[in-house]
């Protein structure tokens, strides 16, 4: 069985989908979660689900030798991205070598880069009347959203669409293929 980490910031709805798919398919383990926020909703799921959560400030992550003891601790195999708001520092991207790998709400490379995130991405799929968008699932390499893609899915965008409405369909996308493509490609390699 692989065992993964899964770094966030947010609120963890995606870090607690993948942790409750895993849980009934018992082909992957969610190990540990990580975060450079005190006050993300995803410590709180993760305690109700019984999985150690701990946060690092952000010069943790950076020089990566608390995270990177942390990770080993837990004996993680992966790195799982799930709306993790800081950049991947050269320890982790050397410690974990093709082995991490991020979503993201836009059907890449439009879209992408730095302070493309969450709604600021479904607000510019919005206002540049956009006709599709979905997810794009990739691994990381020192630059944001350029490394190379794993998955995408996409979903209509329709003219009446508000960035709320794109992120209900996105977000259903996420939690539909995130977990899959994370079973598919974990077990697919040694």
């Amino acid at each position: 069985m692989k065992r993964i980490a899964i770094l966030a910031s947010g609120s963890g709805s995606n870090a607690e989908n993948i942790a409750n798919c895993f849980a009934v398919r018992k082909q992957v383990e969610v190990a540990v979660v990580m975060s450079n926020n005190p006050r993300a909703g995803v410590h709180e799921r993760m305690k109700r689900l019984g999985i150690p959560s701990f946060t690092f400030p952000r010069e943790a992550f950076t020089t990566g030798d608390e995270v990177l003891k942390k990770l080993s601790e837990f004996a993680v195999d992966w790195i799982v991205l799930a709306g993790f708001m800081n950049r991947i520092s050269a320890p982790l991207l050397r410690a974990y070598p093709d082995r991490i790998l991020n979503i993201h709400p836009a059907l890449l490379p439009k879209y992408g880069g730095k302070g493309m995130y969450g709604m600021h991405v479904h607000e510019a799929v919005v206002a540049h009347r956009e006709t599709e968008s979905g997810i794009t699932i990739h691994y990381i390499n020192e630059n944001y959203d350029e490394g190379q893609i794993v998955f995408q899915a996409k979903c209509p965008v329709l003219p009446t669409d508000t960035p709320e409405d794109v992120a209900t369909r996105v977000h259903e996308l996420e939690y539909k293929h995130y977990p899959e493509v994370i079973e598919k490609l974990l077990t697919e390699t040694e």
